[in-house]
């Protein structure tokens, strides 16, 4: 007989393998369809367990991760900002200073000019 404590064992396990797929993935396109066959859920079931477990949606954990990842790289002196848009998915340079100042508080040209400890700090909270 399966407990409840196996059930969310047995969810937790495949949440993680999610976690680690878009990890190693990150580069590529991370829709919820190819998410949800990678955790062997429908949609809206992995949607739900996700969620539920992560604290965020699918998207937005994917969202950040890029997000955080453009940070470092800002942070270590990546010249280019629209090759850091780019990289973390974004078509424009427009879209990506948008969504950085509202994820990280600063445009990317002010957060390469913070320096390495407060920019850490920034990267560490979000």
């Amino acid at each position: 007989m399966v407990t409840d404590t196996q059930s969310l064992q047995a969810y937790s396990e495949r949440i993680d393998e999610v976690k680690y797929y878009i990890r190693e993935h990150i580069d590529e396109p991370l829709s919820r369809e190819v998410l949800a066959v990678v955790a062997g859920f429908s949609v809206p079931h992995f949607h739900r367990v996700f969620t539920a477990h992560v604290g965020e949606s699918a998207a937005s954990y994917v969202r950040r991760l890029r997000m955080e990842r453009a940070g470092r790289k800002l942070r270590m002196g990546a010249v280019d900002i629209t090759e850091v848009a780019l990289a973390a998915g974004y078509d424009t340079h427009a879209a990506f200073g948008k969504a950085f100042k509202q994820h990280f508080g600063l445009s990317p040209s002010e957060f390469r000019q913070l320096g390495c400890q407060n920019a850490t700090q920034l990267l560490r909270k979000g």
